[in-house]
Parts: C-alpha cells; structure tokens; sequence
C-alpha cells in the first residue's frame, strides 16, 4: 500500500479532547461527548470529522505499547476561532508534510494498517516521522463500524535526514 504525500496547510479546529492510551481507550466516549454538539460549531468548513492524536514530541514510536499516553481529540476544521461553543475548545493543526494512507475496515482491525505503516513502510520510505499530530479524517465513505467504512490516515513525515 502506497500512500499518497501531501503538503497540508495549517488547519484551525474546534471539538473535544482527552488524555488516554491504548489500555484505558476512550474514543467511543470522546466520539459520543462530541456528535450530538458538533451542529453547534457554526463555521465548520466541511462535514468531515479529524479523529486526531496529539503524542509526546519525545516518543518514540518504536516504544509506543498499551500504556502510552496521548490526547485525542474530535474535531472539525473551522474557518475561525471566534464562535466555540461551550464545552469545545479550539486547536491549531500545524502544517506540513503528511503520508497519506486510505484504511478500508472496522477501527478495530487497524493494528494491522499501524504495524505496516511504521514497521514497513516508514523504515524503507525515502521520510522520517515528524513530531506533529496524527489524525484520521472521516469523510463521506466513513462508516462507523462497518467492514466497507474508509477513512484517510494521515501521518506526519519529513525527508529522512
């Protein structure tokens, strides 16, 4: 599978986060705090939602295991920052160089994607990760749960030094 590398421009987004990892996953939560508010963002760009995970700069993902924290954030892009609604709070992607990965399946079957991206095909690419958020965009062809769902996995790269 190869990805796809894109440039992205810095993206503004507003939704809600927690602090979890792997062993103590929230997501379903985050997801089920965020939906039934996410009309009240008023100046969203599209109707695509950013699953995004925000990890320590000093991680090495070699060392990523069940209990390595990260903050996980809902989100969608906003124009602006000027109408948060209560209860979300605003958060600025930063641009970059991403590696582009479309995944076809359930979220519980992506250990295998994870693996192949940075077991494969990260070490024998011409990049480096970068330390800049992780994220998914789940557009139209997402499908909670479902075997047929697809989603973009964006991952943050630069040339390897």
């Amino acid at each position: 599978m190869t990805p796809r590398i894109e440039e992205l421009p810095a993206k503004k987004l507003v939704g809600k986060n927690r602090k979890m990892a792997l062993a103590n996953n929230q997501t379903r939560d985050l997801w089920q705090s965020f939906m039934p508010h996410r009309k009240a963002i008023r100046n969203a760009v599209t109707t695509d939602l950013f699953s995004l995970q925000v990890y320590d700069p000093t991680l090495d993902f070699r060392d990523f295991g069940p209990t390595t924290e990260f903050v996980k954030w809902a989100a969608v892009e906003v124009t602006d920052f000027d109408a948060i609604p209560d209860g979300m709070e605003s958060f600025l992607l930063p641009g970059g160089l991403y590696a582009v990965f479309l995944y076809r399946g359930r979220p519980a079957d992506f250990a295998n994607m994870f693996h192949y991206i940075f077991g494969v095909w990260l070490p024998q690419s011409a990049y480096q990760l970068d330390q800049r958020p992780h994220f998914e965009l789940l557009g139209a062809n997402y499908k909670n749960d479902d075997p047929a769902s697809e989603e973009e996995v964006w991952i943050p790269i630069r040339p390897r030094m």
